[in-house]
């Protein structure tokens, strides 16, 4: 920490006047901005604020002007990430409050099963973003998705068709919408009637019991 001690002003010894600081002294703002410069540097090569005696409380001051002009990136640098709610896997069977469990077969057909332990209803639920999930078939390998015209399918490989949102409505049970196709604005959800047969996203709505889905761990 620089420090400076000002010189006393008073008479001088052999010329028997007062007199000012002679003009090759330093003047105080000149060695404070010395100070703050070299500071600046060495905060800026090694990436952080400059540490100091917490208990000083000249350098409280320098550290916060350092603060303000050499580590204010270091806010702009950490924007705010959901990448630790990515990537997340459920496996789960889809159970509908129509009571069929979702099912995807070997051929791309989708379609509702009473039967629990039919191996083709076991899902497996990833998270591909916040509040965003991609549905895949454990035996088939096939990924739930849905059309431009709200028909369901499995699709062999990813793509955006193959993304839903995923919302817990008030009753518990889960809701599915297409994140990419919408009919007349209108989400389109994943739906099976009272047959257990896919309905057209666009004939399902959000408070109809054909589109809620309650998942459920394997047994």
């Amino acid at each position: 920490m620089c420090k400076w001690m000002p010189p006393t002003i008073g008479p001088d010894p052999t010329a028997g006047t007062g007199t000012t600081v002679p003009p090759w002294v330093p003047r105080a703002t000149s060695l404070c901005l010395a100070c703050i410069t070299l500071l600046l540097a060495a905060g800026s090569s090694l990436g952080e604020c400059p540490p100091g005696d917490p208990g000083d409380a000249g350098h409280e001051q320098l550290h916060g002007l350092v603060e303000a002009a050499n580590c204010s990136w270091t806010l702009e640098r950490h924007t705010r990430s959901y990448n630790h709610l990515e990537g997340d896997v459920r496996l789960r069977h889809l159970y509908s409050a129509n009571k069929f469990f979702l099912c995807i077969d070997k051929n791309g057909k989708v379609d509702g099963s009473r039967r629990k332990n039919y191996a083709d209803s076991l899902m497996e639920i990833r998270s591909v973003s916040v509040g965003v999930v991609a549905i895949k078939s454990v035996s088939t390998g096939l990924y739930l998705a849905m059309s431009k015209k709200g028909t369901l399918f499995g699709s062999v490989k990813y793509s955006p068709s193959c993304k839903f949102k995923e919302r817990i409505e008030e009753n518990g049970y889960n809701t599915y919408a297409s994140l990419r196709w919408k009919h007349g604005g209108r989400q389109m959800f994943v739906s099976l009637n009272g047959r257990g047969k896919p309905r057209r996203g666009h004939k399902a709505r959000r408070r109809h019991p054909s589109t809620h889905f309650l998942p459920m761990l394997p047994s």
